[in-house]
């Protein structure tokens, strides 16, 4: 995903964010508003930068000033107090190219209501971060402790499951 990284806005206190890589794109927005253009893989992301490259060219979107993103999505999604298995939607193809070059910045904890595209990140969108401790890019350090605060119930009265948590890796624009 193609991203405009914004920096730590006010009504987020934590001192310890300097940005946000949040999954979700209510704030560092998505390149544009994809769902609409039907290129997306499975899991609602691309399968490839040059993807991306062409919706934005097709839409005369300049890329300039985004970040491009890597997901990684864990198997199980948290939902009804339990971990359950999740997988792309059958309906589209998913032909995911890993990037070569990659670069882990942490892991996201994202709500999927709808069950389709990522709706909100807690840490950034309901200030989380504010209570627990997170990198400066608003996202945990490991795996580990996003599944220890999903089972402890961090996340519990803010935005509606099923959690998934993301890991999330920087990467060079080809």
């Amino acid at each position: 995903m193609a991203k405009r990284v914004v920096n730590r806005p006010d009504w987020l206190k934590s001192t310890r964010v300097v940005d946000l890589y949040s999954v979700s794109s209510c704030c560092s927005e998505d390149f544009t508003d994809y769902i609409n253009d039907w290129k997306h893989n499975g899991y609602w992301f691309f399968d490839s930068p040059e993807i991306i490259q062409s919706i934005a060219r097709e839409h005369s979107i300049s890329l300039e000033g985004t970040s491009l993103f890597y997901y990684q999505a864990h198997e199980l999604a948290f939902d009804d107090e339990c971990w359950k298995p999740h997988t792309a939607e059958g309906s589209f193809s998913t032909n995911i190219v890993s990037p070569s070059r990659k670069q882990l910045e942490g892991f996201d904890v994202v709500s999927f209501y709808a069950r389709t595209a990522p709706e909100h990140s807690p840490l950034s969108c309901n200030s989380i971060a504010d209570e627990l401790p997170t990198n400066e890019h608003c996202l945990f350090a490991s795996f580990n402790e996003a599944e220890t605060n999903i089972e402890k119930g961090a996340f519990k009265d803010c935005e509606p499951g099923p959690y998934r948590i993301l890991s999330v890796y920087s990467v060079p624009w080809p």
